[in-house]
């Protein structure tokens, strides 16, 4: 079958593009003009250059096409214009889901996110039934693909898109090229950039078990259906002496309240913004998604589609490894 990936050139989408690959897919690939292309450069693989706020890009890249991963997104906590956020997570979702009913495709698996989910309260994984609100969302990044998760399950309701919908928890892996804002936390981490941690918690999930769990859900998913892909609950405690233990390094052994960082988060965000410079490592969203685990629980998955991850700490253990070799 010939299936179209969107963020391809990405984290996760490079890991399900290697996914489809090694199931015996023919594979085109969606990737912007400006998007590096080391995680897609030796792949047997077919790229299109494109934009999802581009209608016709995404039409052509879809013909001859019988399927669709959509799994590109604009990943990020802090940015200058959040209106970036929601025209590419909303609207080039709205967009590319639009021009896959025109071509009436049989199969399409939306990758959203576990940010779409409501945490618990008392730090308790929680299921696909924790549904939240569009207000409930902390930050621009979660509203966004709130919203974006909601026009495909609209589609799905009022046109028959054959979607299924999966919410990978926290990736980390190798290939986190950019990297995401979870690697760069890996990364800093590994040199020692975090010398204190503040009480939370994370889902943690191999990429490349998130990637196989992408191919179950187009194998086996109902449409419509949303299904977590997870791994582990891990505090940040534990993430980071994981990855100092991986790394060599002396774990950091100071825990600080959120409220004293809430300055820091201000300065940081400023600087970046007068200065045009990446985002910063501490945001004030970062730290009000602190506030609660980011826990979950993959039984739907599990019992449904046969989904199975390996422990977090091997999937850090890869994460170090990768970025060391990089360094």
């Amino acid at each position: 079958m010939k299936c179209l990936v969107t963020g391809a050139s990405g984290f996760v989408g490079s890991a399900v593009v290697n996914a489809l690959l090694d199931d015996g897919h023919q594979v085109r690939v969606l990737v912007r003009s400006s998007s590096p292309r080391e995680n897609v450069a030796s792949l047997p693989i077919e790229i299109y250059e494109g934009d999802l706020k581009d209608k016709a890009s995404l039409s052509k890249a879809l013909l001859g096409c019988e399927s669709l991963f959509h799994v590109a997104a604009d990943y990020r906590l802090w940015t200058p214009d959040p209106n970036e956020l929601y025209e590419n997570n909303v609207t080039g979702t709205r967009n590319l889901m639009e021009a896959a009913l025109e071509q009436k495709l049989a199969r399409i698996v939306y990758t959203s996110s576990v940010a779409t989910l409501k945490p618990s309260d008392q730090g308790i994984a929680v299921s696909e039934d924790s549904i939240g609100t569009a207000d409930s969302m902390v930050g621009h990044y979660k509203r966004s693909k709130f919203l974006a998760e909601a026009e495909v399950d609209r589609l799905v309701r009022e046109a028959g898109l054959n979607a299924v919908i999966v919410n990978p928890s926290t990736p980390i892996g190798p290939r986190d090229v950019k990297p995401t804002p979870t690697g760069r936390i890996i990364f800093d981490a590994m040199r020692g950039r975090i010398p204190a941690y503040v009480d939370t918690g994370l889902n943690i999930v191999h990429v490349d078990d998130v990637a196989k769990g992408h191919l179950l859900a187009f194998e086996k998913g109902q449409i419509g259906r949303r299904y977590i892909l997870g791994g582990d609950d891990m505090t940040l405690r534990e993430i980071l002496y994981a990855v100092a233990r991986f790394a060599g390094r002396r774990p950091p052994v100071v825990r600080l309240p959120r409220r004293m960082l809430y300055p820091i988060a201000v300065i940081a965000q400023e600087w970046a913004r007068l200065t045009n410079g990446p985002e910063p490592q501490t945001t004030i969203d970062g730290l009000r998604m602190a506030a609660k685990k980011m826990f979950f629980d993959s039984s739907r998955a599990k019992s449904e589609l046969g989904y199975v991850a390996r422990p977090g700490v091997n999937a850090i253990e890869e994460a170090v490894h990768w970025f060391q070799a990089r360094a």
